[in-house]
């Protein structure tokens, strides 16, 4: 199985994870613990179409981006050299070989000086060139095949054998290329950019009209609408979006670009912050699309709002033996909404560490319970401590109380809780866009001493 890099995926209201598998390689495994293994890995696309000649002209030429990357961030891996074979595409496509590979016959043997962790984000270090070969017919497969090999601190490291390689596919169509699909950064609440939207066909036949779909997040709206679309509007347990849907007729030939008319103006509402925009563009006449990678984008807007979070805690009395009410409040008080869209993690975790003299017999079922030291608690009533996460997303009005019940085991006065805002993971910033910090704790006091 090909691994990929463990990570969100960009999709509004979806979220995805794949993992590799750690595996030990060049060496006998140690005993120690498997986090000491590290394993060398190609990444590649599994399979690419490679569109014919229009009349006269020559096929469309596609890139191939391959790279090196290893588990281990505590090994350094140097001297990767990916061998790319090519015997099975001969009378498919041709290779354009890059400047780092040297061709013998059907292969090549690419350098990599230095092979990078693969967890995270990482360029690719080979870029080969592919085009469908003169004389190819439609349908017409073949694969090129790779094996690595490189130098980590216990020697020679090869890459699993048999595992990476990518199918090239000579087809017949349109390939329709979203373009225009900047960031946009620096901006501010309230502002309206027009976003150069493009439609570009780059295979060897005409789309005879596309579909465009769009989702704008929740503080971005559509300052000018087109008659070719429709414009619907969501909520609920999700972030609230605007979902476009539109139906072009125009025919868009091979080579040629289709410009939106009026282009694609996009407000900032007064509530805006860190907002985005989903496109994906599809040829129209039931056509297949040749190569779907191009065929989605995200315009991000940084918009310099800002949100105020806040926490209420309680102020509770009872006599020894009692049980009692203490809700907890979150508030969002504005201006901005915020949502986590990328990750889908929680915008925040009220943390509450319980009073002394008290024990929780009733918790709200979203609210995880855990040790004075923020570890696993194996039940969920009278636990010490309690993390209630918040949604991904919460509007710029938010409010949400937590109800808990407390029963008073000893009468403790003026027995302290403490009630906090934090990020779900900890090692995160505290809430860069809140300008006030102070109203991120609050108490929570039992049997408060009257004042004199």
């Amino acid at each position: 199985m090909r691994p990929v890099p463990t990570r969100r995926a960009v999709h509004l209201g979806t979220c995805a994870v794949a993992a590799g598998v750690l595996l030990m390689a060049g060496q006998a495994a140690p005993a120690v613990a498997a986090a000491q293994s590290d394993t060398l890995w190609i990444n590649a696309p599994s399979e690419q179409s490679l569109p014919l000649g229009t009349a006269g002209g020559a096929p469309e030429e596609r890139r191939l981006d391959i790279g090196l990357t290893h588990d281990n961030e505590n090994y350094t891996v140097t001297d990767g050299r990916l061998t790319v074979d090519i015997t099975g595409i001969a009378g498919i496509a041709e290779v354009t070989w890059p400047e780092n590979c040297a061709p013998s016959g059907t292969t090549a043997v690419c350098s990599v000086p230095e092979v990078p962790v693969g967890w995270g984000d990482y360029t690719p270090q080979v870029h080969l060139t592919v085009r469908a070969a003169d004389g190819a017919v439609a349908g017409a497969q073949g694969r090129i095949v790779y094996s690595a090999v490189a130098t980590g601190p216990a020697g020679e490291m090869r890459a699993p054998l048999d595992s990476f390689d990518t199918t090239l596919s000579v087809a017949s169509g349109p390939d329709l290329a979203l373009g225009g699909l900047a960031p946009v950064t620096g901006t501010v609440p309230g502002a309206v950019h027009d976003v150069p939207l493009t439609v570009t066909n780059k295979g060897n036949e005409r789309s005879d009209g596309f579909s465009l779909r769009m989702s704008a997040s929740y503080g971005l709206g559509f300052a000018a609408r087109h008659p070719e679309c429709t414009y619907r509007e969501t909520a609920g347990d999700y972030a609230p979006m605007t979902h476009v849907d539109c139906a072009f007729g125009e025919a868009i030939e091979p080579g040629e670009t289709f410009t939106l008319p009026g282009g694609l103006d996009l407000a900032l509402a007064a509530y805006a912050m860190n907002e985005r925009l989903d496109v994906t563009v599809e040829p129209g006449a039931g056509a297949t699309d040749l190569s779907g990678e191009d065929n989605y984008g995200i315009v991000a807007f940084e918009a310099a709002g800002t949100a105020d979070f806040a926490v209420r805690g309680a102020r509770v009395e009872g006599a020894a033996g009692d049980t009692v009410d203490a809700a907890l409040t979150f508030r969002n008080k504005g201006p901005a909404w915020v949502g986590n869209l990328g990750s889908g993690d929680s915008v925040a975790v009220v943390d509450f560490t319980v009073p002394q003299g008290v024990t929780v017999t009733g918790a709200p079922e979203g609210c995880e319970a855990r040790t004075l030291a923020g570890a696993y608690h194996p039940q969920h009533l009278g636990a010490p401590r309690y993390s209630c996460a918040m949604p991904y997303w919460v509007s710029e009005s938010a409010k949400r109380s937590f109800a808990f019940q407390l029963r008073i085991d000893e009468v403790v006065p003026d027995a302290e809780g403490r009630l906090y805002l934090r990020p779900e993971s900890p090692g995160l910033p505290a809430f860069p866009f809140d300008p006030n910090t102070r109203n991120n704790t609050a108490k929570v006091v039992v049997n408060a001493t009257p004042e004199a």
